[in-house]
C-alpha cells in the first residue's frame, strides 16, 4: 500500500503523523511511504531522517493526497484540502466531526473512507488513540491556566500553589476521564487545592483512592457544578462524549458567577467546547475574555509540545496503520472491532451514530457498506 504523510497546514500545528521509526517499520513490510518535504521539521525530524528510514520525499502537498492510498494526518483536513480527497482514498486522522458540519459534509461529498483516531475504541470503552493526546492536554491545562492567572495576562494574580501563609488557588476540573485525571495530577503536584466533578461515581472513587482523599470529589450535578464554579480560580473543562459534540455544561449565566480574572481552560474545544462562551483559538493568540473570565481555548493544545506529542501519537497509531496497510481497510475493520468504531464516514455515508445525531443527518451502519 502507498502511505502518504502531508505536512500539517493548521496554524501552529507542528506535529507530524509518523516518526522515522514508523516509516522504517512500514517499508520493511513492503509498503511505500511518501512524506511531504519538511513535514517533520516542527517535531524535530528532518527529511534526511525519513529518507534513511526508506521514505520518498515529495515537494507538493497535493501530490501526497493524489499518490497515496492511505493518508495519515494529525488534524482534520482544512477547506483547501477538501478537494484533494476522493473516492478510494483512506484518511486516518483526528476528525472531531461533531464540531464541524462543513467538514462533515465535505468528507461525505469526497466519498473517501474517513477513520477518526478519537473514536477508535476498545470493548471496555478505552480510546487508545485519543488517550496520549488527552494525557498531554490534561497535563498542559494546569500549567497554561497557571500562566494566565498571572496579572499581566488579565488573571487574578494568583500563584497556583500559593506560599506558606497564603492559600493556593482553587482548581475545579469538570470530568474525571483521561484529561481530568491528568489535569488533577499536575494541579495537585503544583500545590493547588483541587476539586474534580464527574457523573460517574467509579471514576470519582478512583480519583479519591489515587490521591488518598487529598483531592475533593463531587458528583457533577447542576447544583454541585454551580457551587464549585463560584470558588474556582482555574476551571478546567475536561468533558468527553466519544464522537459527540461536547455538552455545554458551563453556561454564560454560570460564567458570570465566577471570580473576575479567573481562568477557564476548555480542553473539550476540539469537540465544540463545554462552555457556552468557548470558541477555538490558536497558540499565537490563545486567550480572550468573556464575562471577566480569561478563556484559554486552543484547539490543538498538544501541538505546542510536538516532539513529545508526535512520538506519543505514532507509538499508538502505528499498529492500526499496519493493520490497514496489510489487510486493506475492509478486512482490517472486520477483524478489529476497535478500528471499526473509528470509521466515521465511508462512501459518502455517515457510519458513526453520534456524528449523524449532531447534524440530524442519516446514519448508515458500517456493516451495510462492507
Amino acid at each position: 500500500m502507498i502511505i502518504g504523510v502531508p505536512k500539517e497546514i493548521k496554524p501552529e500545528e507542528n506535529r507530524v503523523a509518523i516518526v522515522p521509526g514508523g516509516v522504517e517499520t512500514l517499508v520493511k513490510k513492503g509498503h511505500k511511504v511518501i512524506i511531504e518535504k519538511n513535514a517533520g521539521i516542527g517535531s524535530g525530524f528532518s527529511d534526511e531522517e525519513y529518507m534513511r528510514a526508506g521514505a520518498q520525499i515529495v515537494d507538493k502537498h497535493e501530490d501526497v493526497f493524489y499518490e497515496a492510498d492511505l493518508i495519515l494526518k494529525v488534524k482534520e483536513p482544512l477547506p483547501e484540502e477538501y478537494k484533494l480527497l476522493s473516492e478510494g482514498k483512506i484518511l486516518f486522522t483526528y476528525l472531531h466531526l461533531a464540531a464541524s458540519e462543513d467538514l462533515t459534509n465535505n468528507l461525505i461529498n469526497s466519498k473517501a473512507v474517513c477513520i477518526a483516531y478519537e473514536t477508535v475504541q476498545t470493548d471496555d470503552g478505552f480510546l487508545p488513540l485519543l488517550a496520549p493526546m488527552s494525557e498531554i492536554a490534561g497535563r498542559m491545562a494546569p500549567q497554561e491556566g497557571a500562566k494566565y492567572l498571572e496579572k499581566p495576562y488579565g488573571g487574578r494574580g494568583i500563584l497556583l500553589g500559593g506560599v506558606p501563609g497564603v492559600p493556593p488557588a482553587n482548581v475545579v476540573i469538570i470530568g474525571a476521564g483521561n484529561v481530568g485525571f491528568n489535569a488533577a495530577r499536575i494541579a495537585f503536584g503544583m500545590g493547588a487545592s483541587v476539586t474534580v466533578l464527574d457523573i460517574n461515581p467509579r471514576k470519582l472513587r478512583f480519583i479519591d483512592d489515587y490521591f488518598q482523599g487529598k483531592v475533593i470529589t463531587m458528583i457533577a450535578d447542576e447544583y454541585n457544578i454551580r457551587m464549585a464554579i463560584v470558588y474556582a480560580d482555574l476551571l478546567i473543562g475536561a468533558v468527553l462524549v466519544p464522537g459527540a459534540k461536547a455538552p455545554k455544561i458551563v453556561t454564560r449565566e454560570l460564567l458570570k458567577t465566577m471570580k473576575s480574572g479567573a481562568v477557564l481552560v476548555d480542553v473539550a474545544i476540539d469537540q465544540g467546547g463545554c462552555a457556552e462562551t468557548s470558541y477555538p483559538t490558536t497558540h499565537s493568540n490563545p486567550i480572550y475574555e468573556e464575562e471577566g473570565v480569561i478563556h484559554y481555548t486552543v484547539a490543538n493544545m498538544p501541538g505546542a509540545v510536538p516532539r513529545t506529542a508526535t512520538r506519543a501519537l505514532t507509538l499508538n497509531t502505528l499498529p492500526y496503520v499496519l493493520e490497514i496497510a496489510e489487510k486493506g481497510w475492509k478486512r482490517a475493520v472486520l477483524e478489529n472491532k476497535s478500528l471499526a468504531r473509528g470509521v466515521n464516514i465511508a462512501y459518502g455515508k455517515i457510519t458513526h451514530k453520534e456524528v449523524a445525531k449532531a447534524f440530524n443527518l442519516p446514519y448508515t451502519p458500517l456493516e451495510e457498506l462492507i
